[in-house]
């Protein structure tokens, strides 16, 4: 941080009295900090979350405001944007989020969430980007720099090791120091120095025995004195537990989920001790100074002039409707169904519930109240238009019970409602949300004889439907939703709910041509029918445009080139924090796959995954040569690779590069890549700069002997160098 403010802080802070500072480094309000009126400091506001810039609330009670003006464009998941491989479309969204947020008036935005992907049963993991920390790192930073350019602080979470909502708020992670910091502390090192990102919030979880939000190793020997970091560190919302270790650690700024502001940790506890001797005022100097930097960044001070922000524009529309477009991830294609000839096309059936269903509105914190949501159904709808009769059948369930309202009742989706009559029984999650050890694991859904008979019937409806000739094309929508993928719960497997595995089976063999688009926040276990489905895409939770980002792939009117940053394993064996180590711990999370996350487990360990770090398909092909490692002006290694699109088809293809070191506890890790736009019969050169882990002492002997391996996803090799 270049910024220098020091002699303006420092005589803010000799104004100050104990009071003052004390107002400052606790919530005043659910999601503020305290003000401080006769030195016009003030408060900082805050906002969820990663996908958009989340409903208000009351200030000291977890009820919607109700505003009528804070529906926000609803941006595609992180997994999604890391499905892109683009880090110019990082730094769109992010400017997307930062500048929503100002317009909202809020100060620092509770994201991007960047912990790795340990285990695809964790249910943040929709959230979060990939299960490798160069990838992550990349994008975050981009992501960051455009958020921050709004005159709105990034907050980075969650520091660290943030891997399991079982038990969240009482699990210890038990981690060899130099994967926690090659595989975990990597990403956050790369977001918070060279992505320059104003503040950092703890995560809930224990390090070493001690909370991560008071944790001396963490906050103070790597954040502080190692990575000389200078920004503000805020708690996760009640994950401050000890007015001792709090005080003396670089923890600035407590907030919490309960509305007895004057008795958190940071606040009247903690003034009692400081008037008592027993805990030095210099130590909250020090939390006050760097709220107050943040502050002065932001251009929150008086004689600053400060960016206003916008929400909802035509232009926050498009730049959704680009990631959402090559986050979409073609997986299968053997018999070239894809792209639809649009020209043809008279009658489809789209069969699933995820065909029109919205997400923005669960998963926890990241739930958004959207100015709209594009289903896949409308988006084929819409862009087909009246040539093409398009139906419906809804497929499958996720209702608990056969008397729960339909969600299509009337002819029309009715989610919302559905939804809050859902969360109404559940009342006031996030209060509530500090009980029981925060979180987790889901239990077996009993199905009982009644909703067994429902989806039975709905299976059959849809069995019917599709055995008519009259359909050129059937394409079934389903996946998980955001009972599964959400804050405070682990998922149980990676099993595909709903028996949809059973229509799936049956549509297939009534219609061999049939496309599966499967949507989701993480893998999911497709074995059941994976070889004998021909056709499948795979999307998370898509923003705002998913729809119409959908039907573009499908139509062709966007040729597909999203790529897994993450592996998709036949099952749970296929993963190393399942094979090696085990999941979820309660107590004590045994991190004993050591480095052998993702892909680093199946590529060292000979373990064929069904679709691999790095995959995803287009529809035209890239022939690649000429290979040439070089030293830029700075010393840093630059390979250059000739790609040529072989194709009749213009597109995207993200050239990867692999480090593979002779003798490594690890095969290989990704060391470069760059997303590529060529017409068809276009050859061009590409540059890559390649990166190994500057962190840590092992990387350094890694040096020495260092095979790159060139291709297009981590078992798509097609050069070496």
């Amino acid at each position: 941080m270049k910024e220098d403010f020091k002699e303006e802080i420092e005589k803010v802070i000799s104004k100050m009295t104990l009071d003052d500072k004390i107002a400052m480094i606790h919530g005043a309000h659910l999601f503020q900090n305290g003000k401080v009126d006769h030195l016009n400091i003030p408060p900082l506001t805050m906002s969820d979350g990663p996908m958009g810039v989340r409903a208000d609330f009351e200030p000291d009670k977890w009820i919607p405001a109700q505003h009528a003006s804070d529906e926000v464009t609803y941006l595609p998941c992180n997994s999604s944007l890391a499905s892109t491989w683009n880090r110019s479309l990082a730094r769109d969204m992010g400017s997307v989020l930062g500048e929503e947020n100002r317009g909202r008036g809020k100060d620092i935005s509770l994201a991007p969430g960047i912990n790795i992907k340990r285990t695809p049963l964790c249910g943040r993991n929709f959230e979060y980007f990939s299960e490798d920390p160069y990838i992550t790192g990349e994008l975050a930073s981009e992501f960051v720099k455009g958020l921050q350019e709004w005159d709105v602080a990034a907050c980075v979470k969650h520091f660290a090791l943030n891997n399991q909502e079982t038990q969240r708020l009482e699990v210890d992670a038990d981690v060899d120091e130099e994967v926690l910091r090659r595989i975990y502390l990597r990403a956050f090192h790369k977001v918070l120095k060279d992505g320059g990102a104003y503040s950092v919030m703890g995560a809930y979880n224990k390090f070493r025995g001690d909370y991560c939000n008071e944790n001396p190793f963490l906050l103070t020997k790597v954040l502080r004195d190692e990575w000389k970091w200078d920004g503000a560190v805020i708690s996760d919302w009640g994950g401050v537990h000890n007015t001792d270790k709090a005080a003396v650690s670089d923890l600035d700024l407590e907030m919490s989920v309960r509305d007895n502001f004057d008795d958190y940790v940071m606040a009247r506890p903690l003034k009692k001790m400081v008037q008592k001797g027993k805990i030095d005022e210099s130590y909250i100097d020090k939390k006050v100074y760097h709220l107050l930097l943040l502050m002065y960044r932001l251009n929150m001070m008086e004689g600053f002039v400060r960016k206003c922000g916008s929400y909802n524009t035509p232009m926050h529309r498009q730049i959704a409707l680009d990631v959402a477009r090559e986050g979409v991830i073609l997986l299968k294609n053997d018999n070239k169904t894809l792209p639809l000839k649009r020209d043809k096309l008279r009658k489809i059936l789209v069969i699933g519930e995820n065909g029109d269903r919205i997400h923005s509105n669960a998963g926890g914190s990241a739930e958004i109240k959207a100015l709209y949501e594009i289903t896949p159904l409308m988006g084929l709808r819409s862009h087909i238009g009246g040539n093409c009769k398009i139906d419906y059948a809804e497929g499958y369930t996720s209702r608990f019970r056969a008397d729960e309202p339909s969600a299509f009742e009337d002819g029309g989706t009715n989610w919302q409602r559905l939804d809050a009559i859902r969360k109404a029984a559940e009342a006031n999650w996030q209060e509530a949300s500090l009980e029981n050890g925060g979180g987790k694991t889901q239990s077996v859904i009993k199905v009982d004889k009644k909703l067994s008979k429902l989806r039975a019937k709905l299976r059959e409806e849809a069995l019917s439907m599709a055995k008519d000739p009259s359909y050129e094309q059937v394409i079934f929508i389903g996946g998980i939703n955001h009972d599964f993928d959400s804050e405070g719960t682990d998922r149980i497997n990676m099993d595909i709910p709903y028996e949809q595995n059973e229509l799936i089976e049956e549509l297939v063999k009534i219609r061999p041509d049939l496309v599966v688009v499967m949507v989701a926040g993480s893998p999911l276990n497709m074995t059941p029918w994976a070889d004998t489905v021909k056709t499948l895409i795979w999307t998370y939770y898509n923003g705002i445009e998913g729809g119409n980002a959908l039907a573009d792939v499908i139509l062709g009117n966007v040729n597909p080139s999203g790529k897994l940053a993450e592996t998709i394993g036949h099952d749970l064996s296929d993963y190393g924090s399942h094979f090696l180590a085990r999941f979820p711990e309660p107590e004590t999370a045994h991190y004993t796959e050591g480095f052998k996350v993702g892909y680093r487990f199946n590529d060292t360990d000979n373990v064929e995954p069904l679709f691999p770090f790095g995959y995803g398909l287009s529809y035209t092909s890239f022939e690649y040569s000429d290979p040439k490692l070089a030293l830029d002006d700075k010393g840093n290694k630059v390979i250059t690779v000739s790609i040529k699109n072989i194709g009749k088809v213009s597109g995207f293809e993200t050239v990867q590069v692999y480090a593979r070191r002779e003798s490594a506890e690890v095969f290989q890790e990704l060391a470069g890549f760059e997303k590529v736009y060529l017409r068809a019969g276009e050859e061009r050169s590409v540059d890559i700069a390649v990166e190994l882990d500057s962190e840590t002492e092992l990387s350094k002997s890694f040096n020495k002997s260092v095979k790159y391996a060139i291709g297009s996803s981590s078992r798509d090799i097609r050069l070496t160098i």
